[in-house]
């Protein structure tokens, strides 16, 4: 089974995670800092940055992925694919010491937002389940849509 939203929501997620360490290896090479810190706010902010985004890109591509297989592609579930990847950038972006703190802001707001939001989603996908009958035959049943 293709899940087309996850694809290239993970794809989108793999290119901003190459993006953020690219971003990180140029400020340790300016700094000429290959192991920590060193102390440099730009390398700490920078590294914060991509530390934030693997952890979150983990749990909102699993939710999409379980959503998806539950119930098919939907335009709710690329508009909120879609606003995580923007909101990842966003913070990327806003952690820079020299960068408006608003994009940081956004970023972190619309990422939470987006996780609560599929976490809610996926809930009640698995309460929905929980609440079916079970089969005649004691077999359990899936409302996977097929193509």
């Amino acid at each position: 089974m293709i899940l087309p939203i996850t694809l290239v929501m993970a794809a989108a997620a793999g290119l901003i995670n190459i993006w953020l360490a690219i971003r990180v290896t140029q400020v340790r090479s300016k700094a000429n800092v290959w192991l920590g810190d060193g102390g440099s706010e730009p390398l700490v902010a920078r590294t914060r940055a991509h530390l934030n985004f693997v952890e979150y890109a983990p749990f909102v591509l699993i939710l999409i992925a379980l959503i998806e297989a539950a119930r098919g592609p939907s335009l709710w579930l690329w508009l909120i694919g879609v606003a995580f990847i923007l909101a990842r950038l966003c913070h990327g972006l806003g952690m820079d010491p020299t960068s408006p703190r608003i994009l940081r802001r956004i970023g972190a707001m619309t990422t939470l937002a987006v996780l609560l939001a599929l976490s809610v989603w996926a809930l009640a996908i698995g309460y929905q389940g929980a609440a079916a009958p079970p089969a005649p035959n004691g077999q359990t049943i899936f409302a996977v849509p097929r193509a």
